[in-house]
């Protein structure tokens, strides 16, 4: 570790400093946490034998890198992360705008500081979170952001020509000299700007209206970019392609256990409502089967893809709910239901792309499409497949759990879950509905009031979902009844109550 004491040059070159390149750092220390056995990439999860490899790799050859993946694939994380791989100060000419290596300066000021002051020349330690760019790529963006160009107001201060080296305004990309740049979404560059990129990275110099500074300069570039990109916004031109050496492709979650880890982490949730508000895991794994669903869904364009902050705002979303209701009904604390899945709609509506389809259906009715096959799913998975007990089959039929449920409903009966209810009218509605606490203690006699309450209701969406019952949401109501006779109103023009699910 360097002596950030040393404020010159002469006693830089006493310490026996000597500087590296950027991607040369990196290598260095990224084989440091190798040996350890130390975390490259804390917290991102999923890509442990997949993106985090190549991107290892990549940076021990020391390529330039392009991440190529759908939105919310934590490719920008991933380059922001970079700087947790460089070392933590290093030294640079005081007042250089290019941070400037007092061995190898570049740029004109800092080799007329040295020419003058030798080694005396001033020393400034630059810490590894200020050796950080990042562009959003967009079609304003101009070569003057990114390189640079000539301001007029510094060569009337200085009472310099515009034909001087020294008039001209550095942009963010030389300004990242000796650290890491990154541009986001890099297709949405037009091609003359990718061009001149180009010209940086191959051949080292910049070229700023008529100038052409030879400045070789040191950075590690990190691009990302959407495969959607290249059809419809723009493409990457050839010659900077090939210049990026290594193209690593991500990849959404595989697992919904990968998916649950990255929702805990990321979803930000109050103290007040960790609190008051309980989620059950079951619950968990609905809000991310959403996802799932929608990523193989025909409505949804899969070119587009679905982020995981779907999920993400989805989780937040549904403890909010919980937490509404409890405050409402002034209680300490309560459980997130599957009725209160309602409240992710707005979290689903606006995060995914639809294809034609998808459009005329409208975003809601997808939206609440998605939920009802991600409960369909998972309902199959905590209980027996309702599917399984519709035909019989050589031999006796097997006991089918759910008749004492769905003959309740068709002699009339309904339930009416208000959104707001408290506990206790949620115990009381659920309970009235026979043989319904009997299929759980069956199934799950560990279970907890709490719990068994939240699987009773679930067996309603589940039954519901599968056809078995009616389903209608309306307003802030989810009501259930018997499908025939709902069916049976529908189709001699009393009141419309079509079931939600198909």
């Amino acid at each position: 570790m360097m002596n950030t004491n040393i404020k010159t040059l002469g006693e830089l070159k006493k310490s026996g400093y000597k500087p590296v390149s950027v991607k040369e750092e990196i290598r260095r220390n990224l084989i440091k946490k190798l040996k350890e056995k130390e975390s490259t990439f804390p917290g991102i999860i999923g890509y442990e034998d997949t993106v985090i490899p190549d991107t290892e790799r990549a940076l021990l050859s020391r390529h330039n890198i392009l991440f190529l993946g759908l939105r919310g694939q934590a490719k920008t994380r991933m380059a922001r992360q970079m700087t947790d791989l460089l070392d933590e100060y290093i030294p640079v000419v005081e007042g250089s705008e290019v941070n400037d290596d007092p061995f190898h300066p570049l740029s004109r000021y800092a080799k007329d500081l040295i020419a003058e002051k030798g080694d005396q020349t001033p020393i400034t330690w630059l810490h590894s979170s200020a050796r950080y760019g990042e562009k959003l790529a967009t079609p304003d963006v101009s070569v003057a952001d990114l390189v640079g160009d000539i301001d007029p107001i510094k060569a009337a201060n200085l009472k310099l020509s515009y034909a001087d080296e020294r008039v001209i305004h550095f942009g963010i990309i030389p300004r990242s000299n000796r650290g890491i740049f990154v541009i986001n979404e890099l297709p949405d560059l037009q091609a003359r700007i990718q061009v001149s990129l180009f010209n940086i990275l191959q051949e080292g110099d910049i070229q700023i209206r008529g100038f052409k500074v030879r400045m070789p300069l040191d950075i590690l570039f990190i691009f990302t970019a959407n495969p959607e990109d290249y059809t419809n916004r723009g493409s990457i031109v050839t010659p900077l392609k090939d210049r990026i050496e290594s193209q690593i492709i991500t990849h959404y979650p595989k697992t919904i256990e990968n998916s649950l880890l990255i929702t805990e982490q990321e979803a930000d949730i109050h103290e007040e409502q960790q609190a008051k508000v309980q989620i059950a895991d079951m619950v968990k794994r609905l809000i991310e089967q959403v996802s799932f669903e929608a990523r193989s869904s025909e409505y949804v364009d899969k070119k587009s893809g679905v982020s995981a902050r779907l999920t993400i705002a989805a989780y937040e979303n549904a403890v909010s709910a919980g937490e509404r209701r409890a405050i409402i009904n002034k209680e300490k604390e309560t459980q997130v239901r599957i009725a209160d899945l309602q409240a992710i709609i707005p979290a689903i509506t606006g995060k995914i792309e639809l294809v034609y389809e998808g459009e005329q259906e409208g975003p809601l009715q997808v939206a609440h499409n998605l939920l009802d096959k991600a409960i369909r799913t998972l309902f199959a998975i905590y209980f027996p497949n309702p599917d399984s007990f519709k035909k019989k089959k050589a031999g006796a039929p097997a006991e089918n759990p759910y008749r004492s449920v769905i003959q309740w409903f068709d002699k009339g009966n309904s339930v009416q879950l208000l959104q707001d209810i408290s506990d206790k009218q949620y115990d009381a509605t659920l309970s009235k509905v026979e043989g319904l606490k009997d299929l759980i203690k069956a199934r799950f006699p560990k279970a907890n009031s709490k719990e068994a309450l939240l699987l009773m209701e679930f067996v309603l969406h589940g039954l519901s979902s599968y056809s078995l019952i009616s389903k209608k949401v309306v307003e802030n109501e989810t009501r259930f009844s018997d499908l025939l006779g709902t069916m049976m109103n529908f189709s001699l023009g009393g009141e419309s109550e079509e079931p939600e699910e198909e």
